[in-house]
């Protein structure tokens, strides 16, 4: 079923507002359990850890070789982690701080 534009934002912005009400780890695992697939939950884990890797200066070879993720993956994620939205240097941050506090 398609949406128009201004349902599909409202929806965005909704699972948006959803993932910000989500306190702990364990809450974010049953939301994600709840609507992602397997796969799909597999997939946004490995872009997360070949952003990490990525991020501490790792080769676009040796992310591939530790992640299993694809050339394809690797530059996309890449692509990301250097672009202007600036989600993936966001969450790494946060997640380092919360490492060393």
């Amino acid at each position: 079923m398609r949406k128009d534009g201004d349902s599909e934002s409202r929806a965005n912005a909704r699972l948006y507002e959803a993932l910000c009400a989500l306190q702990t780890p364990e809450e974010a695992e049953a939301l994600l359990v709840d609507i992602l697939s397997a796969r799909e939950l597999a997939d946004l884990a490995q872009r997360l850890e070949v952003a990490a890797l990525l991020s501490s200066g790792a080769s676009y070879l040796d992310v591939s070789r530790s992640t299993g993720a694809s050339s394809t993956t690797v530059s996309r994620v890449s692509k990301c982690l250097n672009g202007e939205a600036g989600g993936y240097r966001l969450v790494l941050a946060r997640l380092e701080e919360q490492k060393t506090n």
